[in-house]
């Protein structure tokens, strides 16, 4: 045997090997402690473990309108750092696509302001009118398209993060069109919890309590509102019915204010109390300033709770605000659910502050109090998500694709066999060696890869075999045109390779292209079917030809007659 046939089957046995160690831990899983060097196993997709599809809906109208109030508090902190005061007068969404924000200046400071306000926010803000000391601002369109652009990527990456820490293995989290967020979860026993972590937008305000309102006034507006047909319906999101509810209420409420509730809910979400409070229309402080959120015991009450800490910023904003506001009450909203209210004694320094949360025993109050940490965490998501489509794939039918899968494989391998062994003899057996490497090689590289196996995949490895089993049959065809022309066997193989070998290249490469452009306009299944493709086009083409060929060297050096039975 020559020194090129030595090294090339040195190199087939040291990636067989490789390839055959990597897959251990799919058949027989391997603890982590071990000392074996391969722990990665395949990952099966959502329809072959079950799991949950979701389409998520992003309406960037609401993304818009939460900027432009955002941006109100922000104006008034640059009048405040340049020594000037002013209020946010109204926020108007008479236009969805392009809400606008008023703020009330002292009269003397309006040049200023207006030369502050405009060094301040000249790329995001622009001034939309001036009506004596009142300045009413939109946001730029520039800066509209990059709230879009961020709002659906920072979306994918907050879910991203809460997935990893729900402990969810390999999810698919991709963009759809502009407005449409895709969401695989394989494996996903909790539905109702993962869904719930997943649309939590995790919107934490901090707002003033005006307490001039009194209860039975709340009360008697709320009874005027529900007459009119103003009612929370389950299935609704909470936002909307206060949007609702504060609109009907308008002229009622105390200028700058709205309506809250801090609501009560029982295990099926059904809302048993809701206690009212006014609260500023615009906070003072967001979640966007928070640094750090954890689950805490209080060692008096001995009941859980969610401790905060600020960033630096907002832990100068929120000591300015308690300092400013003592004796009255300051809400923490999470949400548009009030979670707590308690009155500002002094100064509160350090940056620190905590949601207090509501009735239940001690493990449903943990695991609520665990759920918010996490979702703070983990980041807010920028919009609110709407719940477009959903498909609950259960375990029961990715066993039974599996099932199927196998039986399927198995008759088929059976097939070939037979095929290739009774119609090419001895070669047969070559071509059914070269074959099993081919899987071996496949399953190996999506274990390498951290590829999640589809039913379409497996549908590409069958592909696969498919094409590998050709490519063999024009291998051979070639040999057996050359034997009978040229007699001498060993010229034969060397000929039959040489003029099938642009033949199976030719092929193949065509395959592949279709394979690139599925992988890169493709989603979810598609891309799982031509991963799994373009791993097997490698492999076969390699497995086919150049594997072939070691063995048929070595078959032809053992052969005592330097004949081939084919």
């Amino acid at each position: 045997m020559k020194g090129k046939w030595w090294f090339s089957f040195s190199f087939l046995l040291i990636i067989a090997a490789v390839s055959i160690m990597s897959l251990v831990p799919t058949v027989n899983p391997i603890d982590e402690e071990s000392s074996y060097p391969f722990k990665s196993k395949i990952n099966l997709g959502l329809d072959l473990q079950g799991g949950l599809y979701m389409v998520l809906g992003i309406d960037f109208n609401k993304v818009y309108r939460d900027e432009t109030r955002s941006m109100g508090t922000k104006l008034l902190f640059v009048l405040e750092d340049n020594g000037m005061k002013g209020e946010v007068d109204s926020v108007d969404t008479t236009t969805p696509e392009d809400p606008r924000v008023t703020i009330t200046v002292t009269q003397g400071d309006l040049e200023l302001a207006k030369e502050k306000l405009r060094e301040y926010n000249s790329n995001v803000m622009r001034l939309t009118g001036e009506d004596g000391n009142r300045l009413t601002y939109g946001l730029v369109n520039v800066y509209k398209n990059q709230i879009s652009e961020q709002a659906v990527t920072k979306s994918i990456e907050v879910i991203r993060n809460r997935i990893d820490e729900f402990g969810v293995t390999e999810p698919e989290i991709i963009s759809l069109g502009e407005n449409r967020i895709v969401v695989q979860l394989p494996g996903v026993k909790d539905i109702e919890r993962a869904k719930e972590l997943i649309g939590k937008t995790a919107k934490l305000e901090f707002k003033l309590v005006n307490d001039e309102v009194s209860a039975p006034t709340m009360t008697e507006w709320i009874n005027r509102a529900e007459a009119e047909g103003i009612v929370y319906k389950k299935g609704e999101r909470y936002s909307e019915y206060l949007e609702k509810l504060n609109t009907f209420l308008k002229e009622d409420l105390p200028k700058g204010f709205v309506l809250a509730f801090q609501k009560t809910t029982n295990a099926k979400g059904d809302i048993l109390e809701q206690v009212p409070f006014v609260v500023e229309e615009v906070s003072k402080l967001t979640g966007e300033e928070l640094q750090d959120a954890s689950t805490q015991i209080d060692p008096q009450k001995n009941e859980p709770y969610v401790s905060m800490n600020f960033k630096a910023q907002g832990a100068k904003m929120f000591e300015t605000i308690t300092g400013n506001n003592v004796g009255k009450r300051l809400a923490v909203i999470l949400d548009g659910n009030v979670y707590t209210a308690p009155n500002i004694n002094q100064r509160i320094a350090g940056g620190r502050a905590q949601i207090t949360l509501g009735f239940g025993t001690f493990n449903q109050l943990l695991d609520q109090a665990r759920d918010i940490s996490l979702v703070l965490r983990a980041g807010a998501l920028p919009v609110e998500l709407d719940f477009e489509e959903q498909r609950v794939v259960g375990a029961s039918l990715g066993a039974d694709s599996i099932d199927k899968a196998k039986v399927a494989s198995v008759i088929g391998a059976i097939l070939v066999l037979l095929f290739i062994i009774i119609y090419y003899r001895v070669s047969g057996f070559l071509a059914l060696i070269t074959l099993t490497l081919n899987v071996v090689f496949v399953l190996a590289c999506l274990v390498a890869f951290e590829a999640t196996l589809t039913l379409p995949g497996i549908a590409g490895i069958a592909l696969t075999i498919g094409m590998a089993v050709d490519a063999n049959i024009i291998i051979y065809e070639r040999i057996r045109e050359e034997i009978h022309r040229e007699g001498i066997h060993f010229k034969a193989v060397e000929g039959g390779f040489n003029s099938a070998f642009w033949t199976i290249i030719d092929a193949n490469i065509t395959t592949a292209l279709a394979g690139l452009m599925l992988l890169n306009f493709g989603t979810g299944p598609i891309r799982g079917f031509a991963v799994t493709l373009l791993i097997g086009i490698v492999a076969t083409v390699y497995t086919s030809y150049f594997v072939s060929k070691i063995l048929f060297e070595l078959y032809l050096n053992k052969s005592k007659d330097g004949k081939i039975s084919i």
